[in-house]
C-alpha cells in the first residue's frame, strides 16, 4: 500500500478534485494559496506519484498531463484495509472504528453494507 507524504497527499487531493487530466501548472495553481511550491517541486512530486503507481500520465505537446489511477474512495479503502489487516484484533479495531463514527457515518455504513451484501 502506498503511503503518501504531506505534499504528495496535498497534490493527490488537488488531482482528485480536478477529476480531469492535470498539468504541473494546473496542480501548482490548485495548491495556492495554502502552499506556494516551485514549479519544479510540483513536477518532482507528480513524477514520484507516477512512479509509485498513483498517477498515470500522457504526453501533451511537450508536457505531461497527469490523472489518478484510482479514485480517492478506492485509495482510502485500500489504506483502511491495509491497516485493518495489520492489526492483532480485527474485531476490536472494527468496534473502535464504529464507536468513533457519527450517526450519519453509521447510516452511510449501513447503506454500504446493504449494497455490498444484498
Amino acid at each position: 500500500m502506498t503511503r503518501l507524504g504531506e505534499l504528495e497527499a496535498q497534490v493527490m487531493l488537488r488531482v482528485w478534485a480536478r477529476n480531469s487530466p492535470s498539468s504541473v501548472r494546473d496542480v501548482q495553481e490548485a495548491l495556492l494559496p495554502d502552499r506556494e511550491p516551485a514549479y519544479t517541486t510540483v513536477m518532482t512530486v507528480l513524477d514520484n506519484l507516477f512512479r509509485k503507481g498513483m498517477l498515470r500520465r500522457r504526453l501533451d505537446g511537450r508536457a505531461y498531463l497527469y490523472e489518478a489511477v484510482r479514485s480517492r474512495d478506492a485509495h482510502t479503502a485500500e489504506l483502511m484495509l491495509a491497516d485493518w489487516a495489520a492489526g492483532d484484533s480485527r474485531a476490536g479495531a472494527l468496534v473502535h472504528f464504529v464507536e468513533g463514527m457519527t450517526p450519519d457515518q453509521i447510516e452511510a455504513l449501513r447503506d454500504a453494507l446493504r449494497v455490498a451484501l444484498p
